[in-house]
C-alpha cells in the first residue's frame, strides 16, 4: 500500500505579502509551500522521505504526476520489458529521487538512501492514482490555508491536466 504525504516547514514560511491568486508557475513551483515529503510502503513499513524542510511541496506533487506519465510513454505499457527511467532533481542540492519502471512496477529510491537498502516498489497504476490524489489533496489543504489560492488559474490548469482518479 502506497502513502504519499508532506509536512510544511515553519522555518521557511511563505512571504507574508504573497498574492496567491496571481502567483505564477515559478513562484508556485519553487518559492512557496516549503517542507518535506515522503513516499511510504505501508505494508513493508518503509519510506523514502526528505528531512530538509525546504522542499517545495507543490512542486514535488506536480513533478511526481509528470514522472508517472513519463514512465508510461512506452506503447507496450505494462507489457514493456525495457526499463524506463525518470528522476526528481531537488534544485537546492544534488540529491535526486529515482524512478525505474519495468513491466507494471516502479522502483523508487533516492541518492540519500543507504546503498544496501532495496528500493520501494509500487504498481504503476497505484502510483499514478496516489500521485494524482496527493496533488488534489495538497491543493485542497493549501487552499484551506490560503483561500485566494483557489482562484489561481495555474492550479486550475494543473488539476485539469492531472484529474483525480478513483
Amino acid at each position: 500500500m502506497l502513502d504519499i504525504g508532506y509536512s510544511l516547514s515553519r522555518r521557511f514560511p511563505d512571504p507574508p505579502q504573497t498574492d496567491y491568486r496571481t502567483a505564477d508557475v515559478h513562484a508556485l513551483r519553487h518559492d512557496l509551500f516549503c517542507g518535506d515529503v515522503y513516499l511510504a510502503d505501508t505494508k513493508a513499513d518503509r519510506e523514502v522521505s526528505t528531512a530538509w524542510g525546504w522542499v517545495p511541496v507543490l512542486d514535488f506533487a506536480w513533478a511526481l504526476c509528470d514522472i508517472v506519465e513519463r514512465l508510461d510513454r512506452d506503447p507496450k505499457g505494462s507489457r514493456a520489458a525495457q526499463p524506463q527511467y525518470a528522476e526528481i532533481d531537488f534544485t537546492e542540492s544534488t540529491d535526486r529521487m529515482l524512478f525505474e519502471r519495468r513491466f507494471g512496477w516502479v522502483d523508487v529510491e533516492a541518492d540519500w538512501m543507504p546503498g544496501d537498502e532495496a528500493p520501494l516498489t509500487f504498481n504503476h497504476g497505484e502510483l499514478r492514482r496516489e500521485a494524482r490524489n496527493f496533488l488534489h489533496d495538497l491543493i485542497a489543504d493549501l487552499t484551506d490555508m490560503h483561500e485566494e489560492l483557489g482562484g489561481n488559474p495555474v492550479l486550475w490548469d494543473l488539476q485539469a491536466r492531472f484529474p483525480r482518479l478513483p
